[in-house]
């Protein structure tokens, strides 16, 4: 189980960029805290940050982090056929699927191998992010101005970071393209956090002329 953990130590870390964008943001270190406690999943919390720094709409902002954090439920359905763990566990369970214990337990050969690196995987992540979103949001608080450290670059940097790895096949590159492409084309002419709720289009797009094409 050492790849689980390192897999949950590695990303738990990251809890530190999101920190520091949050209180970049404008967001308390509590609000912060309470956001990587009870949503659990970077890409929506770094996508709600950063509509609401951009000036967004909290509802809209809201929205394009809840669409981005859906894909937990295609996982979910996944996972509870492969890991089949007691009920009572489940709803516990349910808030530490995402991308990384996901593709840690789909990794492993059998289901007990694959309910042990999902615990180790989400258990370590948890409370990594959860301790490193904490001191990145003391830590950008006490400096002041993230802008002027160059700090307001780090969360996007992550993100990015992470994402990269993840883009193996040709349609996952072209949905990533494409979203690249649909989110910096209307940032300039639709509110903060809407360009993020276009992007999310570029997959049915892409997989809709996939199969027209093959």
């Amino acid at each position: 189980m050492r790849d689980a953990l390192g897999v949950g130590v590695a990303v738990g870390l990251s809890g530190f960029a999101f920190g520091v964008t949050a209180a970049g943001a404008g967001i308390s270190v509590l609000q912060a805290c309470v956001l990587s406690l009870l949503v659990f999943t970077g890409a929506s919390q770094f996508a709600l940050v950063g509509a609401l720094a951009a000036g967004g709409n909290p509802f809209t902002a809201a929205a394009g982090a809840f669409f981005l954090g859906t894909r937990n439920a295609f996982y979910g359905l996944r996972l509870s056929q492969l890991l089949a763990l007691p009920r009572p566990v489940r709803p516990l369970a349910a808030h530490w699927v995402i991308d990384e214990t996901t593709a840690v337990a789909l990794a492993q050969p059998d289901r007990r191998s694959a309910r042990l690196g999902f615990t180790v995987t989400g258990l370590s992540l948890y409370v990594l992010w959860n301790l490193t979103t904490l001191l990145g949001a003391l830590g950008a608080e006490a400096i002041g101005d993230t802008a002027a450290w160059g700090l307001d670059a780090a969360g996007p940097a992550v993100f990015l970071a992470l994402l990269a790895p993840m883009l193996k096949s040709t349609t996952e590159r072209a949905v990533a393209g494409l979203a690249l492409v649909l989110g910096l084309g209307f940032l300039p002419v639709l509110p903060a956090g809407v360009p993020v709720l276009i992007a999310a289009l570029a997959a049915p797009a892409v997989l809709w002329l996939k199969g027209r094409t093959s």
